[in-house]
């Protein structure tokens, strides 16, 4: 037996592919079998390390080189694996660890976005100069302020120039620092004018003597944001007065619908209101003046009186010293009675002139007025409420349209809740109508393999799946072959191992059937022998078919054949 084995692991193997030309002998043949299962070996182990391979997901992506070059290298200290996206902006990481690294990163201050901030004056070497000193100082401020505008939602990237000019003794050469700000929004995304403001006064206030109006915020599309002319022109509303319109007039909408919901249903009542909102600023100063009073009612202010009286003296008498002596005293009696005394006062009565003048207080009043802006112009709103419901005793429900009463009742509800005025020409509109039921659409529930967490947990099973069943094809289909050819053994021989196994077997199982049919006999004659009665037997009969019934069918069928 042993020189056949020799004689058959000498010959060639015929079937065996010799490519090379090299003769096929044992040796040969047990080389490229080790070969071939240590290739089937190696592919093994690549498919049970891509079984286990980790799901990768985005940790950052649009990073510069420096904060990529940080991030990695703290990755690397953190024995996290990681990975390239195909175009190299996006760094990957295992998926049940991407927010454990980025709160570590995050601690790490990382990523810092390509901005240099005030970390910059911590590494200052010894002896550097004042100009480089003043340029790190301002490259660090230029880095924190885009940290900061970078904190705006709706900003994705900001970068800031400061224009700061050195400073002088001189006070006519002192020049005002300026400021350039450009931001690169997010896509879909727009500043509103208030937004605008708030960094341009961010900017204006951190840095000193820098006023609002000397800087300037430009986005990625090269519109100028920051333009106080184009402000200044514009006649239309801000987005601050807007809001106010928007707010004034859901304000009297929830007011409407507050007060009527109540008797009609939260459902069946609708309301719009529309606001015209006066935004303008008005000033007057009038000055006005009543006409006089009466002079005896009226009060005196200043009153002047003047009187004078000239006496005629005509000359007479010779020139000379005489003439200039006073007149001698009278003889006759000053006052006289009657006529005689009148013509004598008069005839002796020279110019007489008298001027009285009297200045009484004028009425005057002065109005100074100033009309505050966001007052209401005029008010319109209009309802509309559904028909009321009622459901009978047989629990039928019908509609039916409000009544004259009713419909009253809302209207004055309306008019008191949005604070309803006539003379500022206010419009109310109470409309009485069925609702028109909103169609249902039906849910269309998505089938099971349509549904995204199924198609997941199939990419996951079904990985682990697919490296068994690939396993196991390599065993069993090349390794666990090649294995028996290198021990000597082919195809044929297992075959035949197996064949015998299964005779040998079948021999046992056959040797325990006979033994157990003389057993079986034997206790058979045993019992009859001892005068055992029919009913024993057949209770024996039943204990062993319980026990074993393939011995019980095997007896059967040799009591047939034997007849």
């Amino acid at each position: 037996m042993a020189t056949a084995e020799n004689t058959v692991l000498a010959q060639p193997v015929a079937n065996f592919p010799n490519p090379f030309g090299l003769p096929q002998t044992q040796g040969m043949r047990n080389i490229m079998l080790g070969v071939g299962a240590a290739i089937t070996v190696a592919i093994m182990v690549g498919i049970w390390l891509w079984s286990q391979s980790p799901d990768y997901k985005v940790l950052f992506s649009n990073f510069n080189d420096r904060d990529g070059g940080a991030i990695v290298a703290s990755l690397q200290q953190m024995n996290v694996p990681y990975k390239y996206s195909d175009g190299g902006n996006a760094l990957l990481v295992p998926a049940n660890q991407v927010h454990d690294a980025r709160l570590k990163l995050a601690a790490q201050g990382l990523p810092k976005g390509g901005n240099v901030g005030f970390e910059l004056m911590e590494n200052q070497k010894l002896g550097i100069s004042q100009f480089l000193e003043q340029v790190n100082f301002q490259r660090a401020l230029e880095g924190e302020l885009a940290r900061s505008i970078q904190a705006v939602s709706a900003v994705q990237t900001a970068r800031v120039h400061l224009a700061i000019p050195k400073s002088s003794v001189f006070i006519r050469d002192q020049q005002k620092p300026t400021a350039s700000v450009l931001l690169n929004v997010y896509p879909g995304r727009s500043l509103d004018q208030q937004q605008v403001s708030a960094i341009l006064h961010l900017v204006a206030s951190s840095v000193p003597e820098l006023s609002a109006k000397s800087v300037t915020i430009v986005d990625q599309n090269g519109n100028l944001l920051s333009d106080p002319t184009k402000q200044a022109s514009n006649n239309n509303l801000d987005p601050s007065q807007l809001k106010y319109v928007q707010e004034y007039q859901q304000n009297i909408v929830k007011r409407i619908e507050s007060i009527i919901s109540p008797i009609v249903g939260a459902s069946n009542v609708r309301a719009e209101a529309t606001a015209d909102i006066d935004f303008s600023r008005s000033e007057q100063a009038a000055e006005s003046y009543r006409p006089n009073s009466p002079p005896e009612a009226s009060t005196i202010r200043s009153q002047q009186t003047s009187e004078s009286y000239n006496k005629g003296l005509n000359p007479s008498g010779i020139p000379g010293a005489l003439s200039n002596q006073p007149p001698v005293p009278a003889t006759a009696p000053i006052v006289a009675s009657g006529a005689t005394a009148s013509s004598n006062a008069a005839a002796n009565s020279g110019l007489a002139q008298k001027d009285s003048t009297t200045n009484y207080e004028v009425d005057k009043t002065i109005k100074y007025t100033q009309q505050p802006m966001g007052g209401v112009k005029r008010l319109s709103v209009a309802i509309v409420v559904n028909y009321r419901s009622e459901t009978d005793k047989a629990g039928k429900t019908t509609t039916r349209p409000l009544t004259d009463i009713e419909k009253t009742q809302i209207t004055d509800l309306a008019r008191e809740a949005m604070g309803f005025n006539k003379d500022r020409g206010d419009t109310l509109n109470v409309v009485n109508s069925p609702f028109a039921s909103p169609e249902k659409e039906p849910i269309v529930e998505l089938p099971l393999w349509k549904q995204p967490d199924v198609w997941q947990m199939a990419k996951e099973y079904g990985k682990y799946i697919l490296a068994a069943i690939v396993l196991a094809y390599l065993f069993f289909g090349y390794l666990k072959p090649m294995l028996y050819k290198m021990m000597g053994k082919d195809k044929e021989t297992i075959e035949a191992e197996q064949a015998e196994k299964q005779r040998i077997l079948e021999e046992e199982q056959k040797e325990e059937e006979e033994a157990a049919i003389v057993n079986l006999s034997r206790e058979a004659e045993q019992n009859t022998r001892h005068g055992s009665t029919y009913e024993m037997n057949l209770d024996m009969a039943k204990a062993l078919a319980k026990e074993d019934p393939r011995i019980v069918a095997n007896v059967v069928k040799a009591w047939v054949s034997n007849e």
